[in-house]
C-alpha cells in the first residue's frame, strides 16, 4: 500500500508533484477515480496522488471533494499526508487544509510551507514573491477564477479556515531546527492548528521537514510540492522490487560537495561501500594491481547481499589525501599522469564486477574523468540520454561495447544538495 497520501486542488498540480517525487526516486500514481474503479486499483507504489478539481469549486464543496477522497484513500501504511495547493495561493486553501485536518482527527496539525524556489516563488516576512515581484502585482491577480488580492499568506488562510492561524517568520528559522522546533509545540499548545513559514530556498524547507518530524506531532504537509517531497524523502523508503538488478556508484571526487552526498547515504545499511586507497593506486604498478584486485573482490564477494555497491576514492577524505605533487616528482612524472592512473583504476574495477556480478543493470559516476575512464574502459561509443534527474546529474544509457544497454547516471562532483547521491542512486533503483 501506498506509504503518502497527496490529495491536490488539480490534475496539473497532483502530476507536478508526482514528477518531483519520481525523480526523488519515488513511484507515484495519479489517481483520476475514487469510485468503483479504485476497488482494481493495485496500491503497490510509494506515493498516490488523487485530483479533486476543486481550486475553483465553491468552498463547501471543496471542503468535502478533499475530506471524502481522505477517507476513503487513507490506509494504515500511511506515512505522510499531504495537501498539494497552487503555487500562487489560488483556490480554497484554507477550507481544504481544514478538510483533510478533519478527515484525520484532531491531533493532526497543518505545516504550511508554500515556497517553491526553483520556480521563483518563495514567501519572506509572510509576502509571497513571485520572481521578487509581490503576488498580488502577477498574472495571478487577473485569475478570472481566483483572483488574489494580497500577498500575504497568513491573511489568505484567516479568511478561509475556522483553525487558529499562527506563523513562523525567518528570525526563527535563522536560529536553526532546534528553535523552530520548539516554536512548532508552543504555537500548538497555545490553540494554533495551522502553522506558515518564511521559506525561500530549499534549505528553509529541508530545516522546517527536520523540525516537523522532530516535533513528533502528527502532521500535514502544505505546500505546492517541494516541500512535501522533502519530508517524504526524510520519512519513507522507496519501494523497490528486488528482481530489477543492482547499482554500482563510482565516486571519484574529492571535493567538499561530494563528501556532504557521501556521509548522507553510506551509512544505510542497504549499501555497500569499499575504499580505493588512491595512494597505492599511483605508488607502482605492483601496487595498483593489488589495490584494484582487492576492491573488486570484495564487492564481488558481497554481490548476493546487497542491490547497491559504492567504490568511493580514499581522496574524499581531506586527511587521507593523496600528494599527487610528492608522488608526482618520486616518480617522475605529472600530476596529470597519476590522476589518469586513478580514473583508470576506477575505470578498471567497473570492468571487472560488471564482468563477474551480470545482476549490475546500472552505474552512477561522479566527475567528468572517472566517467570518461569508464566509458573507455567498457568500449562505450555514446551515452543516449533520457532525462535530467536534477540539474547537471544526466540519465541515459551507455551504447556500444559490452555493456550496451546498461543505465547510468552521470553527475558533476560539485553538483547537487546533500540528497543529490540518494535522489540519483533511488532513482537509477526504480529505472532497471
Amino acid at each position: 500500500m501506498a506509504q503518502c497520501l497527496i490529495i491536490a486542488d488539480d490534475l496539473t498540480g497532483a502530476n507536478a508533484t508526482g514528477v518531483l517525487l519520481h525523480k526523488a526516486g519515488y513511484s507515484a500514481d495519479t489517481i483520476l477515480s475514487i469510485n468503483q474503479e479504485l476497488d482494481n486499483y493495485d496500491r503497490n507504489c510509494d506515493c498516490i496522488l488523487y485530483p479533486t478539481d476543486s481550486r475553483s469549486r465553491p468552498a463547501a464543496e471543496a471542503y468535502e471533494r478533499v475530506f471524502n477522497a481522505t477517507k476513503r484513500l487513507r490506509t494504515d501504511d500511511t506515512q505522510v499526508f499531504a495537501k498539494r495547493i497552487d503555487s500562487t495561493l489560488r483556490g480554497n486553501l484554507g477550507q481544504e487544509t481544514d478538510a483533510m485536518l478533519d478527515a484525520l482527527g484532531n491531533e493532526y496539525i497543518a505545516l504550511v510551507a508554500p515556497c517553491f524556489p526553483s520556480s521563483g516563488r518563495i514567501v519572506c516576512g509572510g509576502y509571497m514573491l513571485v520572481n521578487s515581484i509581490p503576488l498580488h502585482k502577477t498574472s495571478a491577480a487577473q485569475d478570472p477564477k481566483n483572483p488574489i488580492t494580497t500577498p500575504s499568506v497568513e491573511s489568505i488562510f484567516k479568511n478561509q479556515s475556522r483553525y487558529n492561524v499562527a506563523s513562523i517568520n525567518m528570525s526563527i528559522l535563522m536560529k536553526g531546527k532546534e528553535a523552530v522546533t520548539k516554536e512548532i509545540v508552543t504555537l500548538v499548545q497555545n490553540g494554533n492548528r495551522i502553522i506558515l513559514f518564511d521559506c525561500t530556498t530549499d534549505e528553509d524547507l529541508e530545516l522546517i521537514a527536520g523540525a516537523g518530524i522532530d516535533s513528533r506531532l502528527p502532521f500535514i504537509t502544505v505546500g505546492p510540492g517541494p516541500f512535501t517531497t522533502t519530508v517524504v524523502k526524510k520519512k519513507i523508503v522507496p519501494r523497490v522490487k528486488e528482481e530489477n538488478g543492482s547499482v554500482l556508484v563510482v565516486i571519484g571526487s574529492v571535493n567538499a560537495v561530494a563528501k556532504m552526498q557521501v556521509d548522507e547515504v553510506i551509512p544505510s545499511p542497504e549499501i555497500y561501500s569499499v575504499t580505493l586507497q588512491t595512494k597505492k593506486a599511483v605508488e607502482s604498478d605492483t601496487c595498483r594491481k593489488k589495490e584494484i584486485k582487492r576492491v573488486a573482490d570484495q564487492v564481488l564477494k558481497e554481490k548476493d547481499n546487497f542491490r547497491v555497491f559504492a567504490i568511493i576514492g580514499s581522496g574524499i577524505e581531506s586527511d587521507k589525501r593523496a600528494d599527487l605533487n610528492t608522488l608526482a616528482t618520486e616518480r617522475g612524472c605529472s600530476v596529470e599522469n597519476l590522476s589518469e592512473e586513478i580514473n583508470n583504476s576506477f575505470a578498471e574495477i567497473v570492468s571487472c564486477i560488471l564482468k563477474n556480478n551480470k545482476d549490475i543493470k546500472a552505474v552512477y559516476t561522479s566527475g567528468g574523468d572517472i566517467t570518461v575512464a569508464v566509458c573507455k574502459a567498457l568500449g562505450v561509443t555514446c551515452i543516449r540520454l533520457h532525462n535530467e534527474v536534477l540539474p547537471l546529474a544526466a540519465y541515459g544509457e551507455l551504447c556500444g561495447g559490452m555493456y550496451s544497454g546498461l543505465k547510468i547516471i552521470t553527475k558533476g562532483g560539485m553538483a547537487g544538495d546533500k540528497y543529490a547521491l540518494k535522489d540519483c542512486i533511488s532513482y537509477l533503483k526504480t529505472h532497471i
